[in-house]
């Protein structure tokens, strides 16, 4: 069971290119580099609770089954997934609620 997230630890997250990838495909609010493929994240927080935020986080297929957003913490059912990283979640349990933490401050 993860701790309370930490904003700050969940802003590096989805600022980072190398963690969780979030501006790889969004625009986040402060971040040097943007994606445009998904949504900005700019207000994310006043449009979702946080147990919707981690839903999309955890596994957006779930809400749109054709979403190009990966799971960053479902691991089973995948497919094409290097040796390295089967089984293993792009996020774990705490990286998520940091995450979600963060972006619930996004209003």
């Amino acid at each position: 069971l993860a701790a309370a997230g930490d904003a700050a630890r969940g802003r590096a997250i989805a600022q980072s290119r190398d963690n969780g990838g979030c501006v790889l495909c969004h625009a986040v609010p402060g971040a040097a580099f943007a994606g445009d493929l998904g949504p900005p994240l700019a207000g994310v927080g006043a449009r979702f609770l946080p147990a919707e935020l981690r839903l999309r986080i955890v596994d957006s297929s779930r809400l749109d089954p054709a979403t190009i957003m990966p799971p960053y913490h479902r691991v089973a059912g995948l497919a094409q997934v290097a040796p390295a990283y089967a089984g293993k979640p792009i996020l774990d349990a705490q990286q998520v609620e940091d995450l979600v933490a963060y972006l619930a401050t996004l209003r």
